[in-house]
């Protein structure tokens, strides 16, 4: 993100004199640019400039040489000798450069540097060194560290390097006490990348007066060459057979020679200084040039070696299989949709790459330190075709990230301008006067605003003067508004304005964001409200497997051939009826799934793996059914409704996606202590779950035990059951197969049931259940044992004593299943606990053996007996 220094801003803006960092950031924050970080100072003084009185080369054992020195640090800096008089420090120093007669930096006893670095007298090579002459990335300037900092060289003039004095604040004058704000930029205002446009936004919050830098430029500007024919100092020429979104990559191309170029030239103290606060290294005068004019105005430059190049200049896309080796010594394998900045040698049109458009230069044509001519480039390039390019090589630049923002598509003449005067001032160039100029920008269309959506839209209430006023000094041609209506043309540094509603958010923003009321919106209340009935079962399910112990969670419906496999799931046929995600987020699980267990198993499997045994989990959620022979799904255009036929052609084609609940059960059941109860999960824990389920949205489950060879081959063919409802299956519920659990890595005999709920929910009637009066007559408790076939169900013969006893039967519950000799071979038999109540009157013990025989008599139809 952006650095901003106070010192560069005020070129722009007035700002005060006792400006802080800290009230910076909160003016900045009012118009949206953030504030990331206040960096403050790593280095603490001492630290002054020296004058080298003297250096005493000292050839060592290890063959280096280092410098026996004594630096005169000033009056109140220098050393005392026995005599009491002020005499030069002495400071071992082993930089190459070192040497008599100079200005350095020396930083004292006392001293911190980056990287809690503290500076003390301390004895080496034979000497006490009473101090440091520090190099630039000592002080935390720049990575320079092949000598010590040298003041001569470090751009000061000569009437500005006289005036140094021995024991001169080094601090202040490197700016090594000052701060720096750093703001975080959004995507859209690519403009804030600059000083231009951070000092546009401290005029609107504070209301300083700030003048355009680009306007002043644009008075001096040369006139380009227009005659047809006829090119500037090159020619240039676009090319682009693969514009991406049909948008050209290149839509303006700016290139102007600098001739007699010193290339001895140093980068003066005030702009090398800039550079490094705002975290670039000071190179060369020429490409320090091109930096400042890009942090200054916003617009990324680049230096070429004119003596180098052979024209035309052609921007065009590269082609398969071309290489190119970046600044940075890597090469990469260019793609088609990569924008290239090429030269025609031998008269080889575009034959030689010059450089990756917009993000990185090639290792061919750039300036050196014998450059005499310089051709500078200040283009305007597609912020997607730069982004991609980027991303794609890995290889964000300073330039790119401004590009793929956007950058202004008229300021490529005055940030060339700029360019010129500063290598004509320092550099001693000599700039051209017959630029190159290809531009095929396209002029914007007016938005047409209406003044009222302010109101509409943000909720503010701005008079229709103050939006003229306002869109016009973000930059915006406003013309109209008597009507309440303004035709407004933005400028060209906010390519993000558009529409209406970013002209609203301007005047948002200006305005003031604390300004917009806090309105809670209206909810008009039409036609039924609340939950619908299946929401509320759906709640209801929840609630009572939450209230049995279980705990909810919520798992990605995504499965593959790894889940397939682990619940022996046949691949060539669970494919074809499964979803296929076009792009999945994981490419071993490309479909959606059909049942909820695969995916609630994996967050079991999960917890077991971190070491929690004891897990009981549910998931509620859909699964997506596939219909090979399903109609196509229609490709319908955007920005317009549907019709009804369009929409429903579009549910025709979509999977079936009934909701689903899904339990599973590890470990223990019931843990009540070291010296309690322990029993390990089996079928009956699913089975208990399933009936509460069917007990709480009132719901008649029965469980219907098929084969083993019918049994789905994810489930123990002895240990698992279809839950039938109104003689529909919705489910299943038992134990895992053991081949489950064994892929899985699940104990033995986990337990789980899966019910659809779409299909429990639609056989269920709905109807308010009636309450029935409270008895207060006392009940008659008996137990029933009767010995059945085998073939007769429990439930079966539940049904057959509930009808016998009718309305006088209050709860039945099965309490005891016995098999054995005593029974009878291919028999069984069942106890049941009943409690009879009247709700008129107390049952005599007439009315109880009544009742009794009732239920003898009926169950004797399903060949139930009584036992005695």
């Amino acid at each position: 993100m952006p650095m901003v220094d106070i010192d560069w801003l005020k070129e722009h803006v007035s700002v005060p004199e006792d400006l802080t960092y800290e009230q910076l950031a909160k003016d900045l924050v009012k118009v949206g640019l953030e504030e990331e970080e206040i960096h403050a100072s790593q280095v603490t003084g001492p630290i002054v400039v020296g004058y080298v009185v003297d250096a005493t080369p000292e050839p060592q054992k290890n063959g280096k040489i280092i410098n026996w020195c004594h630096v005169d640090v000033g009056p109140a800096y220098n050393a005392v000798d026995e005599n009491g008089v002020k005499v030069p420090r002495g400071i071992i120093c082993g930089a190459p450069n070192m040497k008599a007669g100079e200005k350095v930096v020396v930083t004292l006893p006392g001293a911190v540097l980056p990287g809690n670095f503290k500076i003390e007298p301390r004895k080496t090579y034979g000497h006490i060194s009473d101090g440091m002459c520090a190099s630039e990335r000592e002080l935390g300037l720049g990575d320079n560290h092949d000598g010590i900092i040298l003041l001569r060289n470090y751009g000061f003039t000569p009437e500005e390097y006289k005036a140094l004095k021995p024991g001169d604040d080094a601090m202040h004058l490197l700016h090594l006490d000052q701060p720096l704000l750093e703001i975080n930029i959004t995507p859209d205002r690519g403009y804030a990348f600059s000083y231009r446009g951070v000092a546009r936004e401290y005029h609107h919050s504070t209301g300083a007066e700030y003048v355009d830098p680009v306007t002043e430029l644009n008075k001096r500007l040369p006139q380009p060459v227009t005659e047809p024919g006829v090119h500037g100092d090159i020619e240039v020429a676009i090319e682009d057979n693969n514009p991406i979104h049909g948008v050209v990559g290149c839509d303006r191309y700016v290139a102007r020679a600098v001739h007699g170029f010193d290339p001895n030239a140093h980068t003066p103290n005030w702009m090398r200084r800039r550079l490094i606060r705002a975290g670039m290294r000071s190179i060369s005068l020429a490409v320090d040039v091109t930096n400042y004019v890009m942090l200054d105005l916003g617009q990324p430059m680049h230096a070429y070696d004119l003596d180098k190049l052979e024209g035309p200049i052609v921007v065009r896309r590269a082609n398969q299989g071309e290489k190119l080796t970046t600044l940075d010594g890597k090469e990469h394998e260019l793609s088609p949709e990569d924008l290239l900045i090429t030269d025609s040698p031998n008269g080889q049109r575009a034959s030689r790459i010059l450089g990756l458009a917009g993000v990185m230069g090639g290792l061919y044509g750039e300036v050196t330190a014998e450059t005499k001519n310089i051709l500078l480039e200040a283009a305007h390039f597609d912020q997607v075709s730069i982004a991609r390019s980027a991303r794609r090589h890995k290889i964000p630049s300073e330039a790119s990230r401004r590009f793929e923002r956007g950058v202004d598509s008229q300021l490529q003449p005055a940030a060339a301008q700029m360019a010129c005067e500063l290598l004509m001032k320092y550099g001693n160039g000599d700039p051209s006067e017959h630029p190159t100029d290809v531009n095929n920008t396209v002029r914007r269309r007016p938005i047409q605003f209406k003044a009222s959506e302010v109101a509409r839209v943000a909720g503010l209430d701005v008079d229709i003067n103050r939006i003229g006023d306002i869109l016009t000094d973000v930059g915006c041609r406003v013309a109209g508004g008597g009507n309440g209506e303004f035709s407004v043309s933005a400028p060209s540094w906010r390519p993000d304005l558009n529409e209406p509603c970013d002209l609203v958010e301007e005047v948002a923003r200006l305005v003031g964001y604390d300004e917009i009321p806090v309105i809670v919106p209206p909810a008009p209340v039409e036609g039924a409200v609340g939950l619908t009935v299946n929401q509320q079962r759906q709640r209801w399910v929840a609630n009572t497997l939450a209230e049995y112990g279980m705990i909810e969670s919520l798992s990605y419906p995504f499965v593959g051939d790894d889940d397939f496999k682990a619940f022996s799931y046949n691949p060539d046929e669970i494919k074809p009826v499964s979803v296929e995600i076009a792009n999945p987020l994981a490419g071993d699980r490309p479909y959606l799934r059909r049942d909820v267990l695969p995916t609630l198993a994996t967050t079991v499997q999960r917890n077991l793996r971190r070491g929690i045994e004891n897990v009981h989990l549910y998931e509620i959620g859909h699964v997506y059914l596939w219909d090979p022979n399903a109609p196509a799904i229609p490709a319908l255009p955007g920005g317009v409704r549907p019709s009804n036929e369009q929409l429903k052609a579009l549910d025709a084609g979509l999977p079936d996606q009934p909701l689903h609940v899904a339990g599973l059960f590890t470990g223990l059941a019931v843990d009540s202590g070291w010296l309690g109860e322990h029993r390990a999960v089996d079928w009956t824990d699913a089975v208990e779950a399933v009936r509460r389920i069917g007990e709480r949205i009132g719901a008649d489950l029965e469980l219907d035990q098929p084969a083993a060879d019918q049994v789905p081959a994810q489930w123990h063919p002895g240990r698992a059951a279809k839950v039938v409802s109104a003689g529909r299956v919705v489910g299943m519920v038992g134990e895992l197969h053991p081949h489950v659990d064994e892929a899985l890595g699940l104990p033995q005999h986990s337990a789980a049931f899966e019910l659809n709920l779409t299909d429990l929910f639609a056989t269920l009637e709905g109807k308010p259940v009636q309450a029935k009066p409270i008895s207060t007559f006392p009940p008659v408790k008996q137990d029933l044992a009767f010995t059945v076939p085998d073939t007769v169900t429990a439930a079966q013969l539940e049904r057959v004593i509930e009808e016998a006893a009718g309305d006088n039967l209050e709860s039945i519950s099965l309490f005891d299943v016995f098999t054995g000799d005593q029974i009878g071979e291919h028999m069984k038999s069942l106890a049941f606990a009943v409690t009879f109540r009247a709700p008129d009157k107390t049952l005599t013990a007439d009315d109880s053996e009544a009742i009794r025989a009732a239920i003898v008599a009926k169950a004797a139809e399903i060949g139930a007996q009584l036992r005695a």
